[in-house]
């Protein structure tokens, strides 16, 4: 397979700009058209565990995730040459629809933690299977990598879920992650394909954003955030794959260490693992005094340095570098969390 930034040069320039315009007005249009049955049938009422105070409607994942597999879908279509294996990318594709699926029927009827699961489990397989035969830790068994890699993708599924809690929060969050994989993708880091979906998953939440604006007219919903959740997922790994582990460990950083403290925190406490909570860091900000707008501007500031740092690694592949840069992202990401815990000083 060519790498992407041979068959960037290829096109014009403009290319890479249209999968993004594309799917950013795709997702706007479509959102403005959905919202008022997502009023209607998929409403979330606020409780005591919300961050909301208005019954608000959730659901605007479908519009991500249709703007996404019909505008890479299309390219896939008008110019089949450009992708080696459009079934891997198919594949790919039906497992997110799938977790789409399921995070529907739960935004407007909430279903069962074990049939969610179960879901997510195969989607995740599904992904696995679709990845070329590639390695990130050849010294260890091929099978102990295989699992590690399937935990670290049914984590990030539920990460993303988790975690979208607050107005923006995956924007500021995954805006960033993907734009830094889509210039990555650009100069070589990733296929074709998957800097294609990068660059519409971008878009796409960039088209969402202006409904879901602090004070939000619109949720993300679970139909979005476990799809974008695989989709991240699989780029992460397509990353790693190429040599570039540091920049796939760095992108997620903040994310995946808020749920991950937060879940080990509960477990030290003695706290029910799947009982909904505001424990998370973002949480008790909110509860500490922070606005929302300031939660999630610190969160895209973080993000932004973390691509930085990602950056650093992909274009210096010096041990010295990834350590250096994964050193220094965990600082400034444990920094965040130890304000967001601590909670703003009122005079």
């Amino acid at each position: 397979m060519l790498p992407a930034l041979e068959i960037a040069l290829a096109w014009p320039i403009e290319f890479a700009g249209i999968v993004f315009i594309a799917a950013c007005a795709i997702s706007f249009l479509l959102l403005l058209s959905l919202k008022p049955a997502l009023r209607r049938y998929a409403l979330a009422k606020p409780n005591t565990r919300s961050s909301h105070k208005l019954p608000t409607p959730q659901g605007g994942g479908i519009a991500i995730i249709t703007a996404i597999v019909t505008v890479v879908g299309a390219i896939g279509v008008l110019y089949p040459s450009l992708f080696n294996e459009p079934v891997r990318l198919a594949a790919i594709f039906m497992a997110v629809i799938a977790l789409a699926t399921v995070g529907l029927v739960d935004d407007i009827r909430p279903i069962e933690v074990l049939p969610r699961l179960l879901v997510q489990v195969v989607a995740v397989l599904i992904v696995l299977a679709s990845l070329p035969d590639v390695r990130i830790f050849a010294i260890l068994p091929w099978w102990i990598e295989r699992a590690l890699m399937f935990g670290t993708v049914l984590w990030l599924v539920n990460v993303v879920n988790f975690m979208d809690g607050i107005d923006w929060m995956t924007v500021a969050e995954v805006v960033p992650v993907t734009g830094g994989l889509a210039l990555f993708g650009l100069s070589g880091a990733l296929p074709l394909e998957a800097t294609l979906v990068a660059l519409g998953l971008c878009g796409a939440l960039i088209g969402f954003a202006p409904l879901n604006r602090p004070v939000a007219q619109l949720f993300l919903g679970d139909v979005g955030s476990l799809p974008i959740g695989l989709l991240l997922g699989w780029l992460l790994l397509l990353l790693a794959a190429g040599d570039n582990f540091a920049a796939a460990a760095l992108l997620p950083l903040y994310y995946v260490a808020d749920a991950t403290v937060t879940l080990l925190r509960r477990f030290a406490n003695g706290k029910p693992l799947s009982q909904a909570h505001r424990d998370h860091f973002y949480q008790r900000a909110v509860d500490g005094g922070f606005s929302v707008q300031q939660i999630v501007s610190r969160v895209f500031a973080v993000n932004l340095i973390l691509t930085g740092f990602a950056a650093a690694t992909i274009f210096n592949h010096s041990l010295t570098v990834q350590f250096m840069m994964l050193a220094a992202g965990s600082a400034v990401v444990a920094a965040l969390l130890w304000k967001f815990n601590r909670g703003r000083r009122r005079r």
